[in-house]
């Protein structure tokens, strides 16, 4: 029996886990999210842009530098989100629930923390109400998430 090259190729790839995309996740009340990280700059800026829709299993994770108030808008965003907002301890400190898209470029209004906050969530809108967070839940993460810089 042969086998192509090709099927030699992605089966070494599939086996050695490289070329996998590394699954992110994150557990609030109970309810575990898939998440990707966005822990830069270039992608705390660029976030969930452009998104058509979301996974109602999924969400972004946004690490700063440091803890500090933070702000975010939902500039070319197109899908509604919950903005959790949590400290160094990851306890949630602010919530913005159910904030709407905007296509008003730099016109968009701000959502701030209103508190320090080192952590980002970003669900689809009406997740915190189902999970009926409360500030000062815990956010658990998954191995994989990478510490604060």
């Amino acid at each position: 029996m042969r086998i192509s090259g090709v099927a030699v190729l992605f089966l070494s790839i599939f086996a050695s886990g490289c070329g996998n995309a590394q699954e992110h996740w994150v557990e609030l009340q109970g309810q575990r999210f898939e998440v990707e990280i966005a822990d830069d700059n270039e992608e705390r800026a660029r976030g969930l842009m452009f998104r058509e829709s979301m996974e109602d299993d999924r969400g972004m994770l946004f690490i700063h530098d440091h803890q500090s108030p933070q702000a975010y808008w939902m500039k070319n965003t197109k899908i509604p989100l919950d903005i959790l907002y949590f400290d160094k301890d990851r306890k949630l400190v602010a919530q913005q629930r159910d904030v709407p898209p905007c296509s008003l470029g730099n016109r968009c209004p701000p959502y701030p923390s209103n508190a320090p906050a080192l952590y980002v969530l970003e669900l689809n809108a009406g997740q915190a109400a189902k999970l009926g967070l409360k500030d000062g839940a815990t956010l658990t993460f998954g191995p994989d998430i990478p510490p604060a810089r």
